[in-house]
């Protein structure tokens, strides 16, 4: 390999393309049988394609068939490896990775695509019932040994601090934005099966929710986390509504994307004191109790204030 090939640098798209769905918070991936999930990617072609933001759509539809709506540059991803077995064999790939939102379609017409909860990759990230099992059961006894396993006491108080912060250990409350920070913990404990494919030194339990080709998984964290950052201070989650829904459904997708449960009259005055929908004097059909009144989201909310997003209150103390 002559030294000119040695350092050539590619650039691809990745894109995490989120919807919900029956109060499950999907990511779109492409799935063959045998083989880890991906996220569509591709390269970016800059012969024909003007911005980095007009290569993702076409290829995205080209792979998908979808056409986004919204999307959002997330990172660049260029860690030596990302994409080969081995180091420095062939050239370095730096990723772009986007956040895209979308209404689900009921069936996706490209082959080898399907919606996969995101929570398969993240178990636990979903609080909703309650604190997930896996935490107590497989986590923490795991971050607890990485504590003592540090080579220096300085190295030991970084490690705690950081398991006191990202699981919310000693009465800290549970930070729902914190999804990358807790995975890149977890890969540096050992506690995800990419960890195992990189060589490094694992845990028994090294198969920690659903791995992902590459560092996809690392991708679709930092997607969540924006997701869950960005819909406090601005209205994203509109973007993955109808154009008429009840208040209940609204408090469900916040939900499934918060992996948190929010007060049902507490929301609902928050809906009302930010002004961020309004009645549309129709009603829902359904089967049993009093119909539920529609509402829409009302675009002029943009135009009234800075920030206008769904704050979610309080957080879990565990």
């Amino acid at each position: 390999m002559s030294a000119k090939t040695k350092h050539v640098v590619s650039i691809g798209l990745s894109a995490a393309i989120v919807s919900v769905a029956d109060e499950r918070p999907s990511v779109l991936v492409v799935h063959h049988a045998g083989a880890e999930d991906a996220l569509p990617f591709g390269p970016f072609d800059p012969l024909n394609h003007r911005t980095l933001d007009s290569g993702l759509r076409k290829w995205v539809g080209e792979q998908t068939y979808l056409d986004l709506g919204y999307a959002e540059q997330l990172y660049t991803f260029g860690d030596r490896g990302r994409h080969l077995p081995t180091p420095d064999e062939g050239a370095r790939v730096v990723s772009v990775g986007y956040l895209a939102l979308t209404r689900q379609a009921r069936e996706l017409k490209a082959p080898d695509t399907r919606w996969s909860d995101w929570y398969r990759y993240f178990p636990w990230e979903d609080w909703r019932d309650t604190k997930p099992a896996i935490i107590d059961q497989s986590i923490m006894p795991v971050l607890k040994q990485f504590v003592k396993a540090a080579p220096t006491s300085e190295v030991t108080e970084l490690r705690r601090d950081r398991v006191r912060l990202c699981f919310g250990a000693d009465g800290l409350s549970w930070d729902e934005e914190k999804v990358l920070e807790r995975y890149e913990l977890l890969y540096e404990a050992g506690l995800v099966q990419e960890a195992v494919r990189d060589g490094r030194k694992t845990s028994a339990s090294a198969a920690l929710g659903a791995s992902m080709t590459f560092d996809h998984r690392r991708i679709l964290a930092t997607a969540i986390a924006r997701l869950r950052g960005k819909m406090k201070y601005r209205p994203v989650v509109f973007e993955l509504m109808p154009p008429n829904f009840t208040l209940l459904e609204l408090q469900r997708t916040v939900e499934a994307i918060s992996g948190i449960r929010l007060h049902k009259q507490n929301f609902r005055r928050l809906m009302e004191d930010q002004g961020l929908v309004e009645g549309t004097g129709k009603f829902a059909t359904q089967a049993r109790g009093r119909p539920a009144e529609l509402f829409r989201f009302r675009r002029e909310v943009l135009r009234e204030r800075p920030a206008p997003g769904v704050r979610l209150g309080t957080r879990k103390t565990i």
